[in-house]
């Protein structure tokens, strides 16, 4: 059955991974985890334990693989002016100190 469903990190398709994903699922585009707190629809970054579902245990690396009985997966993960924010950080860094690949 195919989804719309994108990494939360860079925007990917993960369309070729079954459903429900499993906690060893990664992006096949930059290798992030996807069965973490920041792909799920309970994910809220503005409320204080950083999830919506009450019954769900705190977690805290949101970017770690866990094993919540209450992950679904959000089609809207991706947040494209975040990504951009960290982009345009990581480039200030690389002018200040070089760039990542040790150059």
């Amino acid at each position: 059955m195919s989804h719309n469903i994108v990494c939360f990190r860079c925007g990917e398709s993960l369309a070729e991974l079954s459903l429900p994903l499993s906690r060893r699922d990664q992006c096949p585009s930059c290798s992030a985890d996807v069965h973490v707190c920041k792909m799920c629809v309970h994910f809220d970054k503005r409320i204080t334990r950083q999830c919506r579902e009450d019954g769900a245990e705190d977690v805290t690396e949101k970017e770690r693989p866990n094993f919540c009985d209450w992950f679904v997966p959000n089609p809207n993960a991706f947040d494209a002016a975040g990504k951009s924010e960290s982009d345009a950080a990581q480039k200030a860094l690389d002018a200040l100190f070089g760039d990542s690949d040790g150059h």
